[in-house]
This record gives structure tokens, sequence and C-alpha cells, in this order.
């Protein structure tokens, strides 16, 4: 009976607010359906992804957390082989600290900090322009959305986010590297 109730107080909804049943459905979306524009010009779609754990960070070059680029890069090394994709996303949502172009994020994530993982192009990660990955992140985990650059989402196999690390968890965080490694088994 609970079940028949919550089915009709969802179909009520949605249909005195098509804004909510747009909602749910994005919700009910896995995150291989967004791609990201390259920082090299191509896109980054998440489906080529699919199955496999993802995990998406706002980056930034010239913030406190930039080192964070090689424990990203340090992670990258470690699970890659077994499956682990990490993708960059520069921002400049936050201080204002990746005010520059192509050039300059490449010269900091890929010369810098020696970077191989995919890096997208920079994008907004809050507020209502932000890229479409990250209002469906905001939706999913309304209490744990970016509050700084380096703010990092863990996605699932199953295509849905499994664990969420704020800024001040360092990419080789025991904890980080422990999720990783349950998402990897995770069949």
């Amino acid at each position: 009976m609970l079940n028949r109730r919550a089915f009709v107080g969802t179909a009520l909804a949605a249909i005195a607010s098509p804004a909510l049943a747009e909602n749910a459905a994005m919700s009910r979306m896995p995150a291989y359906a967004f791609s990201f524009p390259a920082l090299s010009g191509d896109d980054i779609r998440l489906a080529a992804f699919s199955g496999r754990p993802l995990i998406v960070v706002n980056t930034a070059s010239l913030c406190g957390y930039t080192p964070q680029y090689a424990g990203l890069q340090e992670l990258w090394s470690e699970f890659r082989e077994r499956g682990l994709t990490i993708i960059g996303v520069p921002s400049n949502d936050f201080g204002g600290q990746e005010p520059g172009g192509t050039t300059e994020i490449s010269e900091t994530a890929h010369h810098q900090y020696g970077v191989t993982f995919p890096i997208a192009a920079k994008a907004v990660v809050v507020g209502p322009k932000a890229h479409p990955f990250y209002k469906w992140a905001a939706e999913a985990r309304p209490k744990e959305v970016p509050r700084w650059n380096f703010h990092k989402y863990l996605i699932g196999r199953d295509g849905y986010i499994a664990e969420v690390f704020p800024s001040a968890i360092d990419p080789t965080d025991t904890r980080v590297k422990t999720a990783v490694a349950r998402a990897l088994a995770a069949s």
C-alpha cells in the first residue's frame, strides 16, 4: 500500500509540476549521459567510460589546492589499469582562480603537474549556468555540491554518485583510495 501511495504522489506531483517531472527524470539518468568539451577541442563523452568508475573533479590553476593535480595523477596511475578514469574540469567559479584560457590551463595541468588524464575545457560548476553534469550532481547530492576547487565526485560502475570528497580531502587520502577500490570491485 505504501508503494502505491508513493507512486500516486509522484504521479500527481509530475502532473502538477512539469519541472518536478523533469528533475525526477534527470536524477534517474546516469552520469554516462553527459559529456564535456575537452581542453584539446574534442568531446569527453562519459558514455565512453560506461561501466567504469569515474572521478570528476573541478580544478583551478591558481588555487591553494592546485598541487592536488599531482595526487590525482598518482591516483590515476595507480588505478587506471583497473578501470578508473579521472576527468578534470577547470572552473573559474571560486575565487577567480582559473582566469586563463586553454594554454594556461594546459601549462599548469600537463607541464607543471604532468597530468595525463582527460582535462575538459573550462566550465561553470555551480549555479543556474552550471554544466549539466554539475546540475545533475547537485540534484543527486544537494548537500554535497562544490564549495571550492578540487571537489571530487566518485561515480560508480552503475553511473551514479558513489562518494563525494570535498576539496580538503587529498586524492591520495586513504578514504579516496578505499572508495575507488570498492567502486572497482563492484560488479
